[in-house]
């Protein structure tokens, strides 16, 4: 068992998952049950499922929440460039999204190998 608080993935997924809160204020009242909520679920998941996996008592169950997580971001991802094309993310906002995303996607796979090694 891992002190999620301690990992610096984690703490990156969360920071991520604040802005994500704050740049979605801006979105437009009728993307409120779409992108601007599917973006929020993708960005709190990818942090709260590095959280559950520390919970997990093997390191393949803490593999099998890791690889949810990286699914999360791939899928928020995805949110980002649709949201980027129909002109409701700022581009600039959004590189530096998918930039930061990118980090915690490579953080999320090297934890994830780590573990692997290790079973």
């Amino acid at each position: 068992m891992h002190n999620f608080k301690e990992l610096k993935v984690w703490q990156k997924a969360v920071d991520l998952a604040v802005k994500i809160y704050t740049v979605t204020k801006s979105f437009p009242v009728k993307e409120k049950f779409g992108l601007f909520s599917q973006m929020r679920r993708a960005g709190v998941s990818i942090s709260s499922n590095i959280a559950e996996g520390c919970a997990k008592t093997s390191s393949k169950s803490f593999v099998n929440s890791l690889k949810v997580s990286l699914d999360e971001s791939f899928e928020f991802e995805t949110q980002l460039i649709i949201s980027e094309r129909v002109g409701i993310l700022d581009p600039e906002i959004g590189k530096e999204m998918e930039t930061d995303l990118s980090e915690i996607q490579r953080m999320i796979m090297g934890l994830k190998t780590s573990l692997e090694a290790k079973s």
